[in-house]
């Protein structure tokens, strides 16, 4: 059997609703033959806090530089998360990063920023979320 690809990721969240990231970092971990490494700002690096806004960007910035794809809740929420839009805007504009977005749990409304930007849109799922990463990054 051929070794898997490990593929390079960046999700994006908010510590705010920090249990949707969690839940989608342990849907990822429990996924069969799916291999990846975590570029994501965990919650107790002391980037959380930058002395400036500007800190902040070139801090996630240099994360997403070594990612292979862009993991962003769809969460109504996010259309009024300005740090979202610059995570979108350093994924698209600054790399040409693609980028999955995904649909919560059980929620009915999108993020029509999010999916706007978006390569792909998946419900949560761990096979649809882990087959619109492979299709990006084959």
């Amino acid at each position: 059997m051929p070794a898997l690809k490990s593929r390079s990721l960046f999700i994006s969240h908010s510590w705010t609703y920090s249990d949707a990231y969690e839940k989608l970092v342990d849907l990822l971990d429990a996924a069969p033959n799916f291999i990846y490494k975590n570029y994501s700002v965990p919650k107790d690096d002391p980037v959380h806090n930058a002395p400036s806004v500007d800190a902040l960007y070139r801090a996630i910035k240099n994360q997403v530089v070594f990612c292979d794809v862009v993991l962003i809740m769809a969460g109504k929420y996010a259309t009024y998360s300005k740090w979202i839009q610059r995570e979108i805007q350093i994924a698209k504009q600054d790399f040409s990063k693609p980028l999955v977005a995904i649909c919560p749990w059980g929620t009915e409304q999108v993020s029509t920023v999010v999916s706007a930007a978006a390569d792909r849109i998946v419900r949560w799922n761990t096979d649809s979320i882990v087959s619109a990463i492979r299709e990006l990054d084959p």
